[in-house]
């Protein structure tokens, strides 16, 4: 089974994949991804798909068209332990907010 642990960095908070499978073995994690305005028209989980190989499933999403705020996506993301920290490091890199959902009981989302 794997999980998401939070890493607390200097200044952010690091999440990482935890897992007792085999690295060929596929894993799902569930997140909430915040995308800032900068990145609004940006391929960002298209490079997730062609980059890293993961395959998302968008299950919930708040962004609103010609706004000052910030969106979000619901997100499942399924791939090898090694692609999905792959495709976290590169939401990293992009300074976008995550946030895990280690439970994928329910629908509720209460980040």
């Amino acid at each position: 089974m794997s999980a998401l642990t939070n890493r607390k960095a200097t200044t952010t908070t690091r999440l990482t994949l935890v897992s007792s499978h085999p690295e060929s073995s596929v894993n799902q994690i569930r997140l909430r991804v915040h995308i800032p305005l900068s990145y609004q028209q940006e391929p960002v989980f298209y490079r997730l798909i062609s980059n890293y190989g993961l395959v998302v499933n968008i299950t919930g999403a708040m962004l609103k068209e010609n706004t000052t705020e910030q969106g979000y996506f619901d997100l499942e993301l399924r791939g090898t332990p090694s692609q999905i920290g792959k495709g976290l490091s590169y939401l990293e890199s992009l300074n976008i907010k995550i946030v895990g959902k280690p439970n994928a009981a329910g629908d509720s989302w209460h980040c």
